[in-house]
């Protein structure tokens, strides 16, 4: 499909050449240029990442695509002008405009397709315990990534009696090794019996340490080496990230407030008690701050809090309860729909949260994180973020600082608008809100 998407990106090429230049000899040699459009693909690798990849965004290729319609209109241009076929003008700048345009959106549109015609990958856990678990509940709670997970089998049944050849005939695609106790003789077999049968191989780190995206694979002397990179966002990302908080802030505050001053009205009408909720959080570097947000419980919530839950005796820290009884009929619609955030907006411009980032947790609660957990504390909160998007109420406490600390890691411009734009998705399909 993505063949099919770039020859009729190079055929918009050729429709251009004709426009712009009303050239047929130019026309028929951009024709007979197509095959190479082609070769110069290839030779960027813009047909094999997805062969490697389960979750591949054509956004992740731009820079690819970039060094694509340049090779492609310079090659093109030189072409003609040392054939005197046409002079190198305004022709070649709409080639590229019309080659990088048409294949960032024919590609993303042979995605969609793809997605939709070709089943999902069927995948096969082999592994034990926590790990095991986590990697079957994070592709469950992926959707987007286009696999299906057919079966879980312990690590030493599935190597003691020959479990992949019984899948494999199941049509097991990928095999994920999730086991507690890794050794090389173990991926030693697991390679050798994957590489024999064609089933693709990942394997899940079995060292905690050795999760997040900024742990790369790198070769130092020959030497393979596993590199922990810190994460520091560069201060013209700060100061862009600042600047859309504050433009948004500003224009939903103004666009909003006939709405706000409805669900204040319904807040009223409903129970008795203050319209705005204030609550302490921690914010960057653990500095606490008010929240504000619209009431969604009754007046007394946090005293009676004990009478629901005991923080102590909890698994893991959490930031709500299902079915909380405290929550009033108004509050549950403002959850679902998730207005209840409206008031942080006078959070973001007062410099104290972020529109995007993690979720800005109880004092109480952040006192219980242990020290591995406060890497979230290094960036400002936010009204929405990893946490809100990828599950939301249906993440574990682990899961939810797993996607923050991949969040933190590769934190850009661009990843945050992405962020604002998925969350509206999220909100009109109330999906995890409770």
């Amino acid at each position: 499909m993505l063949l099919a998407a770039d020859v009729l990106s190079a055929l918009l090429v050729c429709v251009a050449v004709q426009w712009i230049s009303g050239d047929q000899v130019a026309t028929l040699m951009s024709i007979a240029y197509l095959p190479v459009w082609v070769l110069i693909a290839k030779l960027q690798g813009l047909y094999d990442r997805d062969h490697r990849t389960l979750r591949h965004l054509t956004v992740d290729e731009v820079p690819q695509l970039l060094t694509w319609a340049v090779s492609g209109t310079l090659a093109l241009g030189l072409l003609m002008v040392a054939t005197a076929t046409h002079t190198f003008d305004r022709v070649f700048v709409g080639v590229f405009v019309v080659a990088i345009v048409s294949a960032v959106i024919l590609r993303a549109l042979a995605r969609v397709a793809w997605r939709r015609i070709i089943p999902p990958e069927r995948v096969m856990i082999v592994g034990d315990g926590s790990l095991a678990d986590a990697a079957r509940r994070k592709l469950e709670l992926f959707p987007d990534t286009h696999v299906r997970v057919v079966n879980v089998v312990p690590t030493e049944v599935a190597r003691a009696t020959g479990t992949f050849e019984a899948e494999r005939l199941a049509g097991v695609n990928r095999v994920i090794l999730a086991s507690q106790n890794l050794d090389e003789d173990v991926l030693a077999t697991f390679v050798r019996v994957c590489r024999d049968l064609g089933i693709k191989l990942s394997v899940v780190p079995p060292v905690r340490g050795m999760f997040g995206t900024a742990v790369e694979l790198r070769h130092i002397a020959d030497l393979p080496v596993v590199e922990y990179n810190t994460w520091h966002a560069p201060r013209s990302t700060l100061i862009l990230k600042r600047t859309l908080d504050v433009s948004v802030a500003l224009l939903a505050s103004v666009v909003m407030l006939p709405l706000a001053a409805l669900v204040a009205l319904a807040i009223r009408l409903d129970s008795p008690g203050p319209i705005i909720f204030t609550q302490r959080r921690c914010g960057r570097h653990g500095r606490p701050f008010a929240i504000y947000k619209f009431r969604t419980m009754v007046q007394d919530a946090e005293a009676r809090l004990s009478e629901v839950v005991v923080l102590d005796r909890l698994p893991e820290p959490v930031f709500k309860l299902k079915g909380d009884p405290r929550v009033t009929r108004v509050g549950r619609i403002l959850r679902r729909t998730s207005l209840d955030e409206l008031p942080q907006l006078l959070n973001v411009l007062k410099g104290e949260m972020s529109l995007v980032g993690p979720r800005p947790e109880q004092v109480e609660l952040v006192d219980r994180y242990a020290a591995e957990q406060r890497f979230r504390l290094d960036v400002k909160p936010g009204i929405t973020g990893p946490m809100q998007v990828f599950g939301r109420g249906q993440l574990t406490f682990e899961e939810r600082l797993a996607v923050e600390r991949e969040y933190i890691e590769n934190h850009s411009f661009a990843r945050d608008l992405l962020l604002l734009a998925l969350t509206v998705g999220v909100v009109v399909g109330r999906r995890g809100a409770y």
